[in-house]
């Protein structure tokens, strides 16, 4: 599990999410798209488990967070993160 504060999402889903925001990143290394106006809720892909958060004010800001809790995924597995609990 991820967590974001209360949030609680599957490690699963948070890949999933991090590679949605990657991809989208890179486009095109000369066109850099700009956070402000890319939302992670218009990725047809996004699991279902983030539509929740879609709904609040702060989504841009808990997916940027969640992306970064997984860049290092293989720690996020072994449990060295804080943001991740329990171990596979």
């Amino acid at each position: 599990m991820v967590k974001d504060g209360d949030l609680k999402f599957s490690l699963e889903s948070v890949k999933k999410l991090k590679e949605l925001m990657d991809e989208n990143r890179h486009i095109n290394p000369r066109f850099v798209v700009s956070m402000a106006s890319y939302s992670a809720c218009d990725e047809k892909d996004l699991p279902e488990e983030f539509q929740s958060v879609c709904k609040r004010e702060d989504a841009s800001v808990i997916f940027e967070r969640l992306n970064l809790a997984v860049q290092e995924e293989d720690l996020c597995e072994i449990c060295a993160n804080v943001a991740c609990t329990g171990c596979f």
